[in-house]
């Protein structure tokens, strides 16, 4: 890589190694990592599984992920409810703009308004009362259920280089929203356990006869 970089711009390669590597994991899901430290080698990693639990559906996959987390990001530093402006003036960052056909992603205002609406990975609604009519995104059900805020605050730090702490309300926010998880995990495992008890007892209790 180094050979490629102009000798120029030798002094800003570390920089441009990390905005490189934050743009392979925002459009395709791949981690840039060193393969040993200080070797100056690195090997690209799948991030495709971004919960750490393997929940995550079928429909998450490329081309869903590369704009997805970067959309939810954005909707949660709103405080959860982003005006459609917002949406644009972002995208429009990462040169992704309305009307015009992306190579990745296709037609946009198509693939956030419907294909992720449809998938319940994004909320899509009028802001009551607007006149003329304005529109805001929100989480949908799927992404509440299969994404963690504090995966989307980490993707947000790493792209500003920044650490989740840095930005406390945020951070309070998505501890809470870990803590809930955690306790709708267990009380599910709890839940399925009791009712194996239950049929375990149910099946003995059945085949048991009085001497």
């Amino acid at each position: 890589m180094l050979k490629i970089v102009h000798k120029r711009y030798r002094e800003q390669f570390p920089e441009i190694l990390r905005m490189a590597s934050v743009s392979l994991d925002v459009v395709f899901g791949l981690e840039l990592k060193e393969i040993k430290p200080n070797s100056q080698s690195y090997t690209l990693v799948s991030n495709s599984d971004d919960t750490g639990d393997g929940s995550l559906s079928s429909a998450w996959q490329f081309p869903t992920r590369g704009i997805l987390i970067p959309l939810l990001g954005v909707i949660f530093f709103r405080y959860n409810c982003a005006p459609e402006k917002d949406i644009w003036e972002i995208l429009n960052m990462w040169g992704i703009y309305d009307g015009q056909r992306h190579v990745i992603f296709g037609e946009p205002r198509k693939f956030i308004t419907q294909d992720l609406v449809n998938e319940k990975y994004l909320e899509y609604r009028q802001v009551p009362n607007s006149d003329p009519p304005r529109f805001e995104f929100l989480w949908g059900s799927r992404a509440h259920a299969e994404i963690s805020k504090m995966k989307v605050l980490e993707f947000w730090s790493k792209i500003n280089n920044t650490s989740p702490r840095d930005f406390p309300c945020h951070y309070e926010e998505a501890l809470r929203d870990e803590e809930e998880r955690a306790q709708a995990t267990a009380a599910t495992m709890a839940g399925t356990t009791s009712k194996s008890t239950g049929d375990s007892r149910a099946t003995c209790s059945h085949y048991s006869h009085p001497e």
